[in-house]
């Protein structure tokens, strides 16, 4: 399958998306732990974004709170289970790994899930953000620790704004 990509400016700096047979397969921020490499991408063909790059600047505006978008991220079938279950975490809000692992039916697997929330793909749009440690602390996120704070105080006070 072709893969394309684009490249658009937000708020947490340049982002990479990654598209195969119309569906999103990346969303990956400048020095982001597991990108892979720019090989890998495609050429570069904005035409096939101007959905997801709309929806993502709709969502920076604080205008959207969730992505209509086709997905497709690449991964095991467990990865893919976190995956899917933190697109079902509420905008402005958070969950803890271990909340995550026992709402795949996994409880006990909090390491296992945060690795796979590590791998998530297609960042922003799949909120891996949005999950935290059992204390509420901040750990780890693949685009860094200020850009998790800054999406999740954005998420907060746009929450907020609108009701």
């Amino acid at each position: 399958m072709t893969m394309s990509h684009t490249i658009m400016d937000s708020p947490v700096g340049p982002l990479t998306l990654v598209a195969a047979g119309g569906a999103l397969t990346g969303l990956y921020m400048d020095r982001q732990r597991y990108r892979p490499s720019e090989e890998t991408f495609g050429d570069r063909d904005d035409e096939p974004f101007a959905g997801a790059i709309r929806q993502l600047e709709e969502y920076f505006a604080g205008e959207r709170t969730d992505f209509d978008l086709d997905l497709a991220p690449r991964g095991t079938p467990f990865q893919r289970t976190v995956w899917a279950a933190l697109r079902e975490i509420p905008y402005g809000e958070t969950v803890s790994y271990g909340e995550l692992a026992g709402l795949i039916g996994r409880p006990g697997s909090a390491r296992a899930v945060g690795a796979a929330n590590g791998r998530n793909p297609i960042g922003i749009i799949v909120p891996c953000h949005r999950v935290v440690g059992s204390t509420g602390d901040l750990t780890g996120y693949g685009g860094g620790l200020d850009r998790k704070r800054h999406l999740l105080d954005f998420e907060r006070r746009a929450a907020v704004m609108s009701g």
